[in-house]
């Protein structure tokens, strides 16, 4: 069977008819980047992961990372595509070129890192850690951390990552005990114990940089006296060159479900009082500098779900299209009836259609949030630019928690469409489904994603974001409603939108109550950012499907009936866009409906979550 790790076609529908990419290259910030430079990037992207990066999935979820003699390895086969990636400079793909990068979109980027995660997710954590530390050294780091770190980060000479948890401060970051003491020169002696720390230790780079969180001693406790430093692998001299151990060790590697070649460490810093790192931002500020890295990687992680969920998409329909068993169920009865294709059979068919439009779905979100994110950058006015990093922020939760968990479900329904191979390591959804199901967890579980979603992000300015984001559907709606064939589906996405807001403004009422009230809606915040991403695959189905209608009408030249099947099936372009309105139906008819039934019930929501004693879940 081929190996496969995103479609193509598809992505290009995303970026160029939807997302319109090469609007951008009109503006000074992006001139560079036509449609040419644009598919020039993408092939060499994909060249990369096929050749290179894809064929070390397999063995580097066979071998893993090591902890040997104090050093962690991570499987050899990773060495030469991470010296390939560096070398094309992929680490910056979209930052600017005087530190390293290549000033491209973040749209562009986004389908580039599309390719890398699908085809081996946890190879790309150890150059995307290079970026998200660097970003942060970029932003608040002092001349000398910039000079000493950003390039060697950028261009992946060092290894980069980020350490936040700790044994008994898991997603509540106050109670970290990680102290520093100051030294009276500029240095912290660093002493504390750290886990689940991903790429903390490996043989790709010569050094580590690590973003800290520690308590200077004597700050204020939770979350406001937490600060941010710098620490280093091994100290480094005033040429540069590399110096002593900075006292900084890997303990164990976590022996995790998936992602097996990534190296999840538990890491003691100062075990012998001799760990030094400069304050990296100011101090008592440190969760506001680690979140700037923080909201990069919850985007990275929605990517990262969406691409192992793309690629198990595509394996599936492949496999359904070779594996020949049973007859075609109108034929049961006819003895001499041949077996057929199983992507012939209705259930399949059924399970091929909902990972289809998922999975398309959620790549229009991602892209949708790099170009909200490139439009902030390029912006004329600060009107501009707010309005869209509102864009950006409000769906950074959704992006993270709702493309995890549906990504998840299509790699589930990809090892039932293979059925007992599926569930066999012989063929690759079974690996797809143990790595997804990470991206659900990490950066922040998605329960976590869902309270922000509600306590922070509807609220923003008074509302005005949430509202911002319901124009930006209306203006969807309000345009396929010219479409021939859409007003009905225009009509159910302006519905959903709207008992949408009318859920919002419920919770937000009784997530402000401060009482038992506060309690209920924030029992339904996950059940609401559900319904948030069904609103949002509606609104994306039905864009795809008023850019795509007219086309198809176009290329079938009033064909109908057989004729209009049979021109489907001999034109890829008429097969494609047909797929999308079929999509849009589809979601519209047999999902959205599931939607409004979950926005009623959590209208109409009892008390029983918060009313449950705890004795009485049983289970002693």
């Amino acid at each position: 069977m081929a190996q496969v790790i995103a479609d193509k076609r598809d992505m290009e529908f995303v970026l160029y008819e939807q997302m319109d990419l090469t609007a951008l290259a009109k503006t000074e910030r992006y001139a560079d980047f036509n449609r040419k430079t644009c598919d020039m990037v993408l092939n060499e992207a994909r060249n990369l992961a096929v050749k290179e990066i894809l064929p070390t999935c397999k063995e580097g979820d066979t071998v893993g990372a090591r902890l040997e003699n104090g050093r962690v390895t991570v499987p050899a086969c990773f060495h030469k595509p991470y010296k390939a990636f560096c070398e094309g400079d992929w680490i910056a793909m979209t930052d600017d070129p005087e530190v390293g990068g290549q000033g491209m979109p973040v749209t562009l980027a986004q389908a580039a890192g599309e390719y890398f995660s699908g085809s081996n997710t946890a190879f790309v954590m150890y150059p995307m850690l290079c970026h998200g530390t660097g970003k942060i050294i970029e932003t608040i780091g002092t001349p000398e951390q910039k000079k000493l770190c950003l390039k060697k980060l950028y261009k992946g000479e060092w290894g980069g990552t980020m350490v936040l948890t700790e044994p008994g401060a898991g997603s509540d970051l106050g109670l970290l005990s990680t102290s520093a003491h100051d030294n009276g020169d500029g240095t912290f002696s660093i002493s504390g114990q750290k886990i689940f720390i991903t790429a903390a230790d490996h043989d790709l780079t010569p050094n580590i940089v690590y973003p800290v969180l520690a308590r200077i001693e004597g700050a204020p406790a939770g979350t406001r006296g937490i600060s941010l430093f710098l620490v280093t692998k091994y100290r480094v001299n005033p040429d540069g060159s590399l110096g002593e151990d900075n006292d900084v060790q890997v303990t164990a590697i976590e022996e995790k479900m998936g992602i097996h070649g990534s190296a999840t460490c538990q890491v003691t810093f100062g075990g012998k009082g001799k760990c030094i790192g400069t304050l990296l931002g100011p101090p008592n500020k440190g969760m506001r500098g680690m979140f700037l890295m923080m909201n990069e990687e919850r985007l990275n992680v929605g990517m990262q779900a969406l691409s192992l969920g793309s690629a198990a998409y595509l394996y599936a329909v492949n496999y359904a299209r070779e594996r020949v068993q049973g007859k075609n169920l109108l034929k049961f009865m006819d003895e001499s009836a041949p077996a057929v294709p199983i992507i012939e059979h209705p259930d399949v068919k059924r399970m091929l259609m909902t990972m289809k439009v998922y999975v398309e779905g959620m790549r229009s979100l991602n892209y949708f949030v790099g170009r909200a994110f490139d439009l902030h950058q390029m912006a004329a006015t600060e009107e501009e630019r707010a309005y869209n990093l509102g864009l950006v922020e409000l769906l950074v939760p959704i992006v993270k928690a709702y493309c995890s968990d549906r990504s998840f479900d299509v790699c589930v329904s990809a090892m039932q469409v293979y059925g007992g191979y599926g569930y066999c390591q012989d063929y690759p959804v079974e690996q797809l489904t143990r790595d997804c199901k990470i991206t659900a967890i990490y950066e922040g579980a998605n329960g976590i994603q869902a309270m922000d979603l509600l306590a922070r992000q509807l609220g923003k300015q008074n509302g005005k974001v949430f509202m911002n984001f319901l124009a930006e559907i209306g203006k969807t709606a309000a345009a396929a409603k010219a479409v021939p064939g859409l007003a009905l589906y225009a009509a159910k996405v302006e519905e959903a939108a709207g008992k949408l807001a009318e859920l919002a403004m419920h919770l937000g009422k009784l997530a402000m109550a401060f009482n038992e009230n506060t309690l209920q809606a924030f029992s339904t915040a996950y059940p609401f950012l559900e319904v948030m991403g069904d609103v949002i695959m509606a609104w994306m189905h039905l864009w795809r499907a008023a850019i795509a209608a007219p086309k198809l009408t176009k290329l079938l030249d009033g064909a109908t009936g057989d004729a209009k099947k049979a021109a489907i099936a001999k034109n890829r372009e008429a097969a494609f866009y047909d797929g999308q309105v079929k999509g849009c139906e589809y979601f519209m008819t047999a999902i959205l409906p599931i939607t409004f039934g979950k926005m009623t019930a959590i209208l109409s929501s009892t008390p029983a979550v918060i009313d449950m004693d705890e004795a009485s879940f049983g289970g002693k």
